[in-house]
């Protein structure tokens, strides 16, 4: 006890001392450490990514996404944010300056129901700012409606109406003809015919007059078209920083020519169909149902049967070389996908050859046909569901 009490009293006398003659600092001083930025590794990275160009995203250039979670006109309301990822790169005179992959956050600004005399819902979208795959956030003003103009809204309105009235004139006149014969039709100088079409025709403007127009849903794969209200300047990308990962097996060399852009028997434009070479000289015996397109979330796409089937079914020996087409329906056209070809012992992935990658040296006229098929107007229609009773 006597030698703790001695050791208690040298160890404040210690801490006196230490304090009258500021061999530490004294209570209450902040002890800060030193952090230096590493300058050199951010130089490097950005000539790593970047040109040293700079080019401007310009007032009402045009982004095109797709957005990341359905936005319905009945569910969602004004003030809801949602993601969206930018589907086609966007080029400067001198290079990329937005690329694909980016995402961009959005609000849901105003929304509108279906009104009567056909005018659908809608709803317009405000874009604020991006982040871009390296990290940086870039604040833009960018606006997306599904609203038709009203020049544009009416003539579309007149020519459904027109349609109804048509079609309901024409069932009118197949009615009084079968109600009235063809004797009555040519005795009375076609005026059955005539009087039965108007009728048809009243009917059919009635059904015009009351109906309503369509619910609006934007769905992931729907490409959508931003524009964009300021003026930004922005760095132009290397192409080698916008390459996406590969994986190669020794002796197997696959190279894609072509990438079309296709709809399915059923009119969806879900359909990616590869012109392919195939030379193999390694150690692997491969088929062509070894083959897949793998996307960014890790899902697997097989190849389709509505496509061409040659390659599909054929055995890839050890020296041989293949070439052909081969189709793939995919969920969402617009993401990344690799052709993927599997080890059929173990599961695993031989090779990954990157879709984008072969786009960039894909024809100007397969990807001008692409955007065209891309680009057809949707007037992003909602469905009624088969069990909806009103």
């Amino acid at each position: 006890m006597i030698y703790n009490k001695i050791m208690k009293k040298i160890f404040s006398l210690t801490i006196l001392f230490c304090w009258m003659f500021n061999i530490f600092p004294a209570y209450g001083e902040v002890i800060h450490g030193h952090a230096e930025k590493n300058d050199t590794y951010q130089e490097q990275m950005q000539k790593e990514l970047f040109t040293g160009e700079i080019e401007e995203l310009e007032k009402k250039d045009v982004i095109t996404m797709t957005v990341s979670q359905v936005l319905d006109s009945t569910i969602n309301i004004e003030g809801d944010e949602f993601f969206a990822e930018v589907t086609s790169e966007v080029y400067g005179n001198k290079g990329v300056i937005i690329p694909k992959g980016t995402i961009a956050h959005g609000k849901i600004t105003q929304t509108s129901d279906p009104k009567r005399l056909g005018r659908s819902g809608w709803l317009e979208l405000d874009f604020d700012y991006l982040i871009t795959p390296d990290g940086r956030e870039i604040p833009i003003e960018g606006k997306m409606s599904t609203k038709l103009h009203p020049i544009a809204e009416t003539g579309k309105i007149v020519a459904q109406d027109l349609g109804y009235t048509v079609a309901g004139g024409a069932v009118g006149g197949f009615l009084a003809l079968n109600w009235l014969g063809l004797e009555a039709a040519i005795l009375s100088q076609g005026y059955t015919v005539a009087g039965g079409a108007a009728v048809g025709g009243a009917i059919g403007l009635g059904a015009a007059l009351i109906r309503k127009g369509h619910d609006v849903l934007i769905a992931p794969g729907d490409e959508i078209r931003v524009k964009i209200n300021t003026s930004i300047p922005l760095p132009v990308y290397k192409d080698t920083a916008l390459m996406q990962h590969e994986l190669f097996y020794p002796g197997l060399d696959i190279n894609i020519s072509d990438i079309k852009h296709e709809k399915d028997p059923f009119g969806e434009i879900n359909t990616l169909t590869l012109t392919i070479l195939i030379s193999n000289l390694s150690d692997k015996s491969l088929s062509g149902l070894d083959m897949a397109l793998v996307n960014d979330y890790n899902a697997i796409f097989r190849p389709s049967v509505f496509g061409d089937t040659k390659i599909m079914f054929k055995q890839i020996n050890p020296g041989d070389r293949v070439a052909g087409q081969i189709s793939f329906s995919v969920d969402n056209i617009n993401r990344k996908f690799w052709l993927t070809f599997f080890d059929k012992r173990n599961g695993k992935p031989l090779c990954k050859i990157s879709l984008d990658n072969a786009y960039r040296k894909v024809s100007d006229k397969t990807k001008r046909k692409n955007e065209k098929l891309k680009k057809k107007k949707t007037d992003f229609k909602k469905e009624t569901d088969l069990f909806d009773i009103e």
